[in-house]
């Protein structure tokens, strides 16, 4: 495999990182955000307003960290996992709210 053909491959898996993995990350924050504000006793509508807004930024910053973060395996395990873990952490926040 030539040198180029790998720097396209890693710029391809960044690229998915920053979309896919990002809106993982995006997602878990959103939905943990939005269970933690009403928890905290905020209006329903108003914390999930807040968590989208917030969430847009925090999707902005992943994407771009995707890029500029010196390891393509780190990128995927944070944006990836932390999805996984807020998304996991949300879940148990909605079920104690119900």
């Amino acid at each position: 495999m030539s040198t180029r053909a790998v720097s396209r491959l890693q710029v391809a898996s960044r690229i998915a990182a920053g979309v896919f993995g990002g809106y993982a990350f995006t997602w878990g924050f959103i939905a943990l955000g939005m269970g933690v504000l009403f928890a905290a006793g905020m209006p329903f509508h108003d914390a999930e307003a807040l968590s989208y807004i917030v969430g847009f930024l925090v999707f902005l910053t992943m994407f771009c960290w995707a890029f500029a973060a010196g390891s393509v395996t780190r990128v995927w395990l944070v944006l990836a996992g932390g999805g996984v873990l807020m998304a996991g952490a949300a879940s148990l926040v909605q079920r104690a709210l119900l």
